[in-house]
């Protein structure tokens, strides 16, 4: 992604916290004598020389000819083949030759822990470490790092608490672990504990709090070390910069011993940070010296700001570009929506790395090329780049958005490999897409997975729940939120009270609002009330969801009286949903779903000169509709239907299929909703309209070509319409499948002529 304006901070503090977790993966290198003579020894001797400088030059054939052709190897021949195929990111070449050893010793176990490490195969490293015939203080610290390294905090705490003997890198790793996975408070307690601690520690608590914006408990750390170098006075200055206090990031500056060029460039992401763009150039243009951290801060600076003009001007006249100049031009291009001058600086970039591909794939993702960028995401991992976190996150997100649950499950297997399956960043993901790709149960046991649980894995599980009509056991996550001591938000309170919503729970809805502030110290804002108005007005108490507007702390936006309009329309207040929509009209005179929904409610009324008047008004202000279509995923391919589809190459089978399956409709008593239709026409005119709606052709082939014991997943880009949601009540039950349909708004889940939304939508 970009390089930010506060990366050099990062850069600072992470050098700080992770040189000695570095450290300890660098192996003594000192072997045990050998009882071979002299002249033999020194033979050896030179022949592992060679095949380190072979190894170092990235000459792994050459290195293992001259090992074959020993003919006698010492421990430190094997150990230098083993260390050398893991410099050259050759992990299985390193493990064969590690399982081809006569006799292992000491180092060897730890140069293969470590290369474990290195490449987060942490299961093989703990399998090595347990298996391990003697350990020494390197074999703890490798472990410790390892674990804490990929966030897995509760087993370093273990390592640590049975390591028999502790170095400075044992400290130094265990405090690092706990400031690099957000637990300061633990960081603090162990950094009490005792008082010689080196300077990197110090450095690293205090960028700890820098980075969570506890300046106060930064200071005292900086004002109590007992020697400060240039990343103590940087780390400290960056942090009032980037926190808006930037008289006493001056103060810090003028005074700091060293003006070097990461001080500069502290000062210009600090300003970078604050918006401050000409300051920043003028700072900019004063350093004595540059380097690529500091241009990349100030045209990242004016990426983020879409000012892209300035980006390439300076990008261009950069004598320095790295790789992450270039991310952030193309980060800078998909963010400020031209997605084809990004991959243009994509393809013309002379090395990518995974951050490349990230920026890419998320630029095609939110642009709403889904498609593309899932092709990016396979096309990357032909090319065996490295994938990371933000990869992964992205990929999942993409998958979710366009519901591809099966290509989302493949990633997941790869989560899982990778071994980040119970992380936050990337199990908060996976929960996403779950949730949005209708499989509710998939989500809930990535949700027990994740370790440790923030306030978002929550709040996306609630949430998720509401969405599919699962009100109870939303409240019942809600409940054991509690329990656990996470203090709710207001997020948590949205979806408390949009479960409440999509189940009619008006009572409890009601409960849980007048609580917020009382209880959480939470105050409402538009969305709880529109939450709050929505649940009233579905349940037709109308007069009370107007005086609750009406008695809103501030005025009410277009998403609060869109509720209303709903509301109307499902009870047939026209009186009611013309005042709401002209109020629409007035802050969102775009807003097409609002002149259909008004529309609908005219033509539910036999108002057709007024559908009419709506059809002109929009054409007149440029408004048009929405096209509705819907999608369905089978065998990994995207099949995307419109209303009477005619280009589908399975087009005769689902029209005949759906011709079979409105004749037994009509036995089970189904009468098409031709209120619905938008048209002054005859009513049997008005029933082929509706038979043919893009979402019932994605259930007719999804049925057809999706396997019997797995579900029909089917999205809609627009709300589902009343016609129907009835058919697909009746389709589930004679089919005996579970259709799960995904629209503009929230799930539902058909399974035996009923909905999970028990037509409360």
């Amino acid at each position: 992604m970009a390089m930010r304006g506060n990366n050099r901070f990062r850069q600072l503090h992470s050098r700080s916290c992770l040189r000695s977790l570095q450290t300890t993966t660098t192996v003594n290198r000192k072997q045990p004598k050998t009882t071979s003579s002299p002249a033999a020894d020194s033979d050896i001797v030179k022949w592992n020389i060679s095949i380190s400088t072979h190894m170092r030059n990235g000459q792994c054939d050459s290195a293992l000819r001259l090992f074959n052709s020993m003919p006698r190897r010492s421990s430190v021949s094997w150990n230098a083949m083993i260390s050398g195929y893991l410099s050259n990111n050759k992990f299985f070449l390193a493990r064969q030759m590690f399982e081809k050893m006569p006799t292992r010793d000491l180092v060897s176990w730890n140069v293969m822990i470590s290369g474990c490490v290195r490449y987060r195969k942490l299961r093989n490293a703990r399998l090595l470490f347990d298996q391990m015939p003697e350990r020494d203080v390197v074999s703890w610290n490798a472990m410790l790092s390892g674990y804490a390294q990929n966030g897995y905090v509760k087993e370093a705490e273990d390592i640590f608490d049975e390591m028999p003997c502790k170095n400075s890198i044992s400290w130094n790793g265990m405090l690092a672990a706990y400031v690099q996975n957000g637990r300061i408070e633990d960081a603090r307690r162990i950094f009490e504990l005792k008082a010689d601690w080196e300077l990197v520690s110090w450095n690293c608590m205090m960028g700890g709090y820098v980075k969570r914006k506890r300046l106060v408990d930064a200071r005292e750390i900086f004002n109590r070390m007992p020697e400060r170098d240039e990343v103590s006075w940087n780390t400290m200055i960056t942090g009032y910069a980037q926190n808006g206090e930037l008289l006493e990031a001056q103060r810090l500056f003028k005074e700091s011993p060293v003006q070097d060029v990461f001080t500069w460039t502290a000062m210009v992401s600090g300003y970078v940070q604050n918006g401050m763009l000409d300051e920043a150039r003028r700072v900019f243009d004063e350093m004595p010296e540059k380097n690529s951290v500091s241009w990349n801060a100030i045209i990242a600076g004016y990426a983020q700001n879409k000012r892209m003009d300035l980006a390439r001007e300076l990008f261009e006249a950069m004598p320095c570009q790295n790789v992450s100049s270039w991310n952030t031009m193309i980060t800078g291009y998909a963010q400020s929506g031209d997605i084809a001058q990004a991959r243009d600086v994509f393809d013309r970039m002379p090395q990518r790395d995974s951050i490349s591909w990230a920026a890419i794939i998320a630029g095609y993702a939110q642009s709403g090329y889904g498609e593309e960028a899932l092709r990016l995401f396979v096309e990357m991992k032909r090319d065996g780049e490295r994938l990371n976190r933000s990869t992964y996150t992205c990929t999942l997100s993409t998958c979710a958005e366009i519901a591809a649950l099966e290509l989302g499950k493949q990633v997941h297997g790869q989560v899982i490999k990778a071994g980040l399956e119970s992380g936050c960043y990337v199990g908060n993901a996976l929960l996403v897409m779950y949730c949005k790709c209708g499989s509710i149960e998939d989500a809930y046991v990535v949700f027990e997975g994740i370790e440790e649980k923030e306030v978002v894995s929550w709040n996306t599980m609630i949430a998720g729940y509401a969405r599919h009509g699962f009100g109870n056991e939303a409240l019942k996550l809600f409940e054991s939120m509690k329990k656990t001591g996470i203090r709710p938000d207001d997020v948590t309170m949205v979806g408390v009270l949009s479960a409440c919503s999509h189940t009619g729970l008006v009572d409890k809805g009601t409960e849980y609002f007048d609580s917020m502030t009382r209880d959480y110290g939470i105050t409402a804002n538009s969305k709880h009330y529109t939450c709050m108005i929505d649940l009233l007005g579905r349940a037709g108490r109308l007069d009370d969801a107007q005086n609750l507007m009406k008695n809103m702390p501030f005025e009410p936006d277009a998403a609060t009286w869109g509720a209303l309009l709903g509301a109307s329309r499902i009870h047939g207040n026209t009186e009611l949903g013309e005042k709401a929509a002209e109020m629409i009209f007035e802050m969102e005179p775009d807003n097409t779903g609002m002149y259909v929904l008004l529309s609908n409610l005219y033509a539910a009324s036999g108002r057709w000169g007024d559908v009419g008047k709506m059809r002109l008004r929009m054409r007149d202000r440029g408004v048009k509709k929405v096209p509705g279509y819907s999608w369905v995923e089978v065998q990994n391919k995207i099949h995307t239907f419109t209303v009477g589809d005619s280009i589908h190459p399975e087009r005769d089978r689902i029209y005949a299929f759906l011709e079979e399956l409105g004749l037994k409709m009509k036995k089970e008593g189904y009468v098409s909703s031709t209120k619905l239709v938008l048209h002054d026409v005859e009513e049997e005119e008005k029933e082929h309209m509706l038979k043919y709606h893009s979402e019932k052709l994605a259930v007719a082939f999804g049925l057809l070509t999706i396997d019997p014991g797995r579900p029909v997943r089917v999205i809609k880009n627009l709300r589902v319409c009343e016609d129907c949601h009835n058919a697909i009540k009746l389709i589930s039950k004679i089919v005996g499948r579970l259709i799960i349909l995904r629209d503009s708004h929230r799930f539902h889940h058909f399974n035996g002529g009923q909905c999970s939304c028990g037509d409360y939508w």
